[in-house]
């Protein structure tokens, strides 16, 4: 993609690669033979309905986590990550029979996945290294699992036999069991099965997929980082998740897919005013999430547009994740000309914005963004990226 003003620039997959060959024979004086990796992820609309069940609208971003690596001759995993904003140590060493939950927290994403991967396991040396930025929302924790996973599969030399599908529930079972984050599907799902110039329908409890097609030149998705720390695992996460299922469970339901708006506005006066806010939140956003695939479908980016700002102030004020530095963001956005529509995007409670706007307006729009906002903002500019996989590096292969 052309240099975009006030954007960052990133590295691109092959140069992630490159770089890593370099770095993993000066740390682990030998050669690698296998790599994996995985796009991160922004989610176009859904936030928050993927644990109930619902839809969601993801797309695969082109900003990657990388594991490269080869077999050792020892009986321990060597692993290190080059990330400084991961917690210390920055390297670790395993057994595959004696995998324990314990610091530091990045290690038991990779714990997991190797405690859940199905195929043969050997010794390795691997290296971690991503352009993804950590705790903004773009989904840095399934794409080190999955790229994780894709590395060892590699590395197992044999077909698993198994889907994609299969991979990712793998992979969120791994963050579930080891992390400890009770975290929704569609984070492994998209990152697994994302397409270029695609974003991808995901219902959360059937488990289908739909790609949905994001191929217009005229326009693109413009993600704002606040740089403000999320903690996906943390107790604001958990309570309204919590909450969402006793919803659920009060009016005799599996989940909040199944409740409609007349359902929940007939129990308002017997719900406490938290709940059926979150309630009502989940319930129009899977509504929102249905009908912006569709518009998505026509190339309607003003009907899109519009459903994505609804979707900010369902979060902002029922579900209550987002925080005023957002507000903001998407306030301004919003201002500037040729912006379709603009929303807080995943965990929330800071994180990133994802705005739709005109191609030849982005560059507007990044500088009023930057200009009148009162925090420091990252820009990426991006198009829907391909989904995670692996290859063996042939030796000596330059890049």
């Amino acid at each position: 993609m052309v240099q975009i003003a006030g954007a960052q620039v990133v590295p691109s997959l092959d140069d992630l690669i490159k770089q890593g060959i370099e770095e993993f024979e000066k740390i682990f004086q030998a050669e690698a033979t296998v790599v994996g990796f995985s796009p991160g992820r922004v989610n176009l609309i859904g936030d928050h309905v993927d644990y109930n069940d619902g839809l969601v609208l993801p797309m695969a971003i082109p900003v990657y986590t990388v594991v490269i690596g080869a077999p050792n001759s020892f009986q321990i995993c060597r692993i290190e990550s080059l990330s400084n904003k991961l917690e210390s140590p920055k390297r670790v060493e395993l057994k595959f029979d004696s995998l324990t939950i314990g610091p530091p927290s990045w290690s038991n994403y990779v714990k997991g996945v190797i405690s859940t991967f199905p195929g043969i396991k050997k010794p390795f040396d691997a290296l971690i290294l991503s352009s993804i930025p950590i705790g903004a929302g773009l989904s840095s924790s399934a794409a080190l699992e999955v790229a994780f996973f894709n590395f060892l599969q590699g590395l197992s030399g044999s077909d698993l036999g198994i889907s994609k599908q299969e991979i990712a529930l793998l992979c969120q079972n791994a963050e579930h069991t080891f992390a400890g984050v009770p975290c929704g599907i569609m984070d492994q799902f998209v990152v697994v099965m994302g397409k270029k110039d695609h974003a991808l329908l995901i219902d959360c409890r059937s488990l289908s997929t739909e790609l949905v097609p994001l191929v217009s030149d005229d326009i693109v998705i413009l993600v704002a980082n606040s740089n403000i720390r999320h903690e996906l695992a943390g107790s604001e996460y958990s309570s309204r998740r919590k909450n969402c299922e006793q919803v659920a469970q009060m009016l005799g339901k599996s989940s909040l897919r199944d409740v409609s708006m007349k359902e929940l506005e007939t129990s308002q006066t017997v719900l406490p005013l938290e709940q059926y806010q979150y309630s009502r939140h989940v319930i129009t956003e899977i509504e929102r999430a249905l009908s912006a695939s569709e518009a998505l479908k026509k190339s309607d980016y003003v009907i899109f547009g519009a459903l994505m700002t609804q979707s900010h102030c369902s979060l902002r004020d029922d579900y209550k994740v987002s925080v005023p530095e957002i507000d903001e963001l998407c306030e301004i956005a919003l201002e500037s000309e040729g912006v379709y529509g603009s929303r807080i995007t995943g965990g929330g409670f800071g994180g990133c914005t994802v705005t739709l706007v005109s191609a030849n307006k982005v560059e507007s729009t990044i500088n009023n963004m930057m200009t009148k906002s009162r925090i420091s903002v990252d820009f990426y500019v991006f198009k829907p990226a391909e989904g995670a996989s692996y290859k063996n590096l042939p030796s000596k292969k330059s890049f």
